[in-house]
This record gives structure tokens, C-alpha cells and sequence, in this order.
């Protein structure tokens, strides 16, 4: 019988592996501009198997910009949303949708530049007075910059959401849009080949230099109904980012992703997003970015403490 007990033993195991293997909890991503470094985060860790080490499975949906995102998430479409501008989630809370922020995308807008055709005569951010300048989509982080240089320089310009990096190139190439705008390492090929020239990055709005724009947001409710779940994300979206700044391994499954050497995706890292522009449990900026955020016309008035606090539900580390 000995034998029979352990011949049982071994097939109510191999039995239940299948079943130990696929208990992973699921969810759906909604992310700002697929390819670009601060947004691949997710994809790295997925692909990587950070966030099945955590016991969680991701649906990625790539959207054209934050403010699609964002509304993904207030939907019920995704349970989370990457890169969503900062004054978006603001103007959204304030307006009374249930939006929680529960980590830093980006710190800093030096990753996101405007750029025009080699043979344009647009040469400084002056020069955009009368001509079309590029945004991705209504509520997205490109969108506040952009305002924010034409309100800081005086411009004359007129702001049009054109969608994704790979969408806004061709309408700048076309002639349709004067300037472009982008982010690593869309772009760079076009950049070295000197198809077009960058004539501004986002640090030239100087209420961005040191204020988060872009943050990973999800619903009171999705927390309420599933805190353990989102813990473990934060924790796996942790864990990739410093991997992502610390082994190659990591750049290689970057690059692998998008086709491209390993050399372009460490220039892309290095050139254009240093560690503090990533790091998820940093937001900082606050009071100045709500005094902005009022100007410009996303929340009448900024946000109180107790307003903040529940707005921003950072799980623990």
C-alpha cells in the first residue's frame, strides 16, 4: 500500500501545481506613450517576472497620453494608470472623482522635449509665437509644460494635442504641426540622422525643474476592495525600478522590447533620466505645483492637508 499512498501523494501534487502556478492575481494597466523609458517600467517587471515573483499578472493597455489615462482608470477600465499628469489628478480629485495617487512616474520634465523639421527657421522657445506647439492629449503632463512655457515666455502660440510621439512626427514632417514634442527614445534615430533638431526641453517651464509631473494613480475603491494587491504592485514597481539602475540585465530586456541596441537603451537611461526623476516614493513640489495648478486654471483653489492626505495613498515600502 506504501507505494499506492505515494503513487496518490504524487498525482494530488502534480495535480495541484497547475493551480499554484496560475494563482495570480491580475491587473489592468493603463500607460501613458508605449516605449518611452519612465513608462516601461511595468513592461520590464512583467517581462522581466518582478511582478510574478509578487504574485500579480499584468494587462498592459498603452494609451496616446495621461489624460486617456487617467480616464481609463475612473472608468472601471484599468485598475491602475501610469503617467498621469500630476495637475490632471488634481483638477480630477478636486472635481470629486475618487482618483488616489500611489507613487511617483516622473520628477522632473527634462525627458520631454519640443522639436521641429532640420530645414524649420524656429530655432529659440521665443520663436514659437505664431506657430503651432505640439501637446499628446487633453489633461496630459505635455500639456501643462507646454502652457507653462507659453505663459512664462509671453508666447503667442497655439497649443495642439497631436497624440503619441510616433503620431506627432509625422504630423511635424507633414507640415501639419510646427513643433513636436517627445520623449526618450523616440526620436533619437531622427535626432542623430539630423532629420529634426530639439529646441526646448521641459525644464524650460521652471515651475517643472523640481516638482513631480507624472504619477501611477489608481480609485479608492480599487484599494478598499484591493489593498493587498496594490501593495504587492507597488512593491514588484519598486523593485524594477532599481533594477532598471543597477544590472544591465534589466537594460537588455528594455531594449529587446523595443528592437533596439543595448547602447540606445543605456543613452536613453543616462542622458535623459536620472535615478530621482524615477523614484516612486519621492513626490515633492506640492505647494508650488497647486499654487500653479490654480493659475492655470485645474483647481480654483489648492488643496487642503486632510484633502492631500487622502489624495495621496503611497502603500508602504
Amino acid at each position: 500500500m506504501k507505494p499506492f499512498r505515494a503513487f496518490l501523494f504524487v498525482l494530488v501534487l502534480a495535480a495541484m501545481l497547475p493551480c499554484a502556478a496560475g494563482a495570480q492575481d491580475r491587473l489592468k494597466l493603463a500607460v501613458g506613450q508605449y516605449g518611452n523609458w519612465a513608462t516601461s517600467v511595468a513592461e520590464v517587471g512583467q517581462r522581466g517576472g518582478v511582478f510574478r515573483r509578487h504574485g500579480l499578472e499584468l494587462q498592459l493597455l498603452y494609451t496616446q497620453g495621461s489624460g486617456e489615462t487617467q480616464q481609463a482608470v475612473l472608468s472601471g477600465g484599468a485598475d491602475i494608470g501610469v503617467a498621469v499628469g500630476v495637475m490632471g489628478a488634481l483638477s480630477a480629485y478636486a472635481k470629486g472623482a475618487p482618483v488616489r495617487i500611489i507613487g511617483a512616474e516622473t520628477t522632473g520634465a527634462s525627458d520631454l522635449y519640443w522639436y521641429v523639421r532640420a530645414d524649420s527657421a524656429i530655432r529659440t522657445i521665443q520663436d514659437f509665437s505664431g506657430h503651432t506647439v505640439a501637446y499628446s492629449t487633453s489633461g496630459s503632463s505635455t500639456q501643462a509644460v507646454a502652457t507653462a512655457m507659453v505663459r512664462q515666455y509671453g508666447l503667442k502660440a497655439r497649443l495642439v494635442a497631436t497624440g503619441s510621439p510616433v503620431a506627432t512626427l509625422t504630423q511635424v514632417m507633414s507640415g501639419q504641426v510646427d513643433v513636436g514634442w517627445a520623449a526618450p527614445p523616440d526620436g533619437l534615430d531622427q535626432l542623430d540622422r539630423g532629420e529634426i533638431r530639439i529646441v526646448t526641453n521641459g525644464n524650460a517651464a521652471s515651475i517643472f525643474q523640481d516638482q513631480t509631473v507624472r504619477v501611477l494613480v489608481t480609485t479608492a475603491q480599487t484599494i478598499a476592495a484591493r489593498r493587498d494587491v496594490v501593495t504587492r504592485f507597488m512593491r514588484a514597481y519598486r523593485e524594477t525600478a532599481r533594477w532598471l539602475y543597477s544590472d544591465d540585465a534589466a537594460l537588455q530586456v528594455y531594449a529587446d522590447w523595443l528592437g533596439m541596441s543595448l547602447a540606445k537603451a543605456r543613452r536613453t537611461r543616462d542622458e535623459f533620466f536620472p535615478w530621482a526623476a524615477l523614484d516612486p516614493d519621492t513626490i515633492v513640489g506640492l505647494d508650488a505645483l497647486m499654487r500653479d495648478a490654480v493659475e492655470m486654471k485645474y483647481i480654483a483653489a489648492p488643496l487642503g492637508k486632510s484633502q492631500l492626505d487622502e489624495l495621496i495613498a503611497l502603500p508602504p515600502q
